[in-house]
């Protein structure tokens, strides 16, 4: 993640942060799609993003998005393995969880552009190493 990204990532997420604890969970939300479209192809970030959203689900006794962000949380780290996330997708329950979107014109310039396979050729390597590794640990 660039610094540019990550600084924009991290003001989403705050601003979402700040929105909840003032109890504005729409706007709390809005930000949340924010930091989603900017994160999302970071497994961290995008682990965050959706307790957030599972978090501002519950606080509006939202019990579809509730359930939506459990599933999405569930998929994140298979998603994440395997290199497949619908790019620009905004992660809410209100949209599929596999449907790309457009990425919004003020945040294309830090969305980095997508690769599939070599997405995936990274983290299978990734996940090979690690199992390697744990075998001689």
């Amino acid at each position: 993640m660039t610094s540019e990204l990550r600084a924009a990532f991290r003001d989403s997420l705050e601003s979402a942060k700040s929105f909840y604890a003032d109890r504005n969970y729409e706007a709390a939300f809005a930000s949340l799609e924010t930091a989603q479209i900017l994160g999302q192809q970071f497994l961290l970030p995008h682990i965050v993003v959706h307790l957030w959203m599972l978090r501002v689900g519950a606080a509006r006794r939202d019990n579809r998005e509730v359930f939506g962000q459990i599933v999405r949380l569930i998929a994140t780290v298979p998603g994440f393995i395997l290199g497949w996330v619908p790019l620009g997708n905004t992660g809410g329950a209100n949209v599929s969880a596999l449907k790309p979107m457009p990425v919004p014109e003020a945040l294309s310039r830090l969305v980095p552009k997508q690769n599939v396979l070599r997405e995936l050729s990274l983290r299978l390597a990734t996940v090979i190493s690690l199992v390697l590794l744990s075998r001689f640990v």
